[in-house]
């Protein structure tokens, strides 16, 4: 357990919102989202946050005809991958739609420094709270060097999707990642298996 401040390290909780939930019957809602996991979450970000680390969160916020919505591709089902310009694109159920109650931080928002938004752009999917798909800075890198932030714990959704790509993301700009795995939850347990090899190869240290 963490248990002393650290210097020049943040808590990045990713995309702990309702669409993901069980909790809030979400669009994309994966197992192991109830009451009792968020109550999880938001206390150890309350412990963290009360032993001095800065607290800041992503999340995601799409317009309603964001590309990666099977609803844009007539003929798909929810989970179909397509090529899309030369990339990989899997087609999920509409979530996370701006200004919708699912799209809403399930934490409490006092807790965080700031909330990054990401997937703003509708032709662009963005898993990494840092860079979409297209390569697009959602300003998280500036934000945190704004606060002399070297070193991050993280924790959130997806284990496979968002809180990989972020993890991921964080280790090529420098930072030092530890992942509090057992606050975070994954879309599949082959994909979360193969996500927690891959981040930690990348360096990134699951707590």
């Amino acid at each position: 357990m963490i248990d002393r401040k650290e210097e020049n390290t943040a808590v990045l909780v990713v995309d702990v919102q309702g669409d993901f939930t069980r909790l809030m019957n979400g669009s994309l809602a994966v197992e192991g989202t109830d009451q009792a996991y968020l109550d999880q979450v938001t206390a150890e970000t309350r412990r963290l946050k009360s032993l001095g680390f800065p607290a800041f969160a992503t999340q995601d916020w799409h317009p309603a005809d964001h590309i990666s919505f099977v609803t844009r591709h007539e003929g798909h089902n929810p989970f179909d991958i397509i090529d899309l310009d030369g990339r990989d694109q899997i087609l999920w159920p509409p979530h996370c739609i701006q200004n919708t109650l699912n799209a809403q931080v399930l934490v409490d928002n006092r807790l965080f420094e700031a909330i990054v938004k990401k997937g703003m752009d509708p032709g662009y999917d963005s898993y990494s709270g840092f860079f979409d798909d297209g390569g697009h800075d959602t300003g998280l890198d500036a934000l945190l060097k704004t606060h002399g932030i070297t070193d991050l714990i993280m924790f959130g959704l997806t284990t496979d999707y968002c809180a990989r790509a972020t993890a991921m993301d964080a280790r090529s700009l420098g930072y030092g990642v530890r992942l509090i795995k057992d606050l975070c939850r994954g879309v599949a347990p082959d994909t979360t298996q193969t996500a927690l090899e891959k981040m930690a190869e990348a360096g990134v240290v699951i707590v």
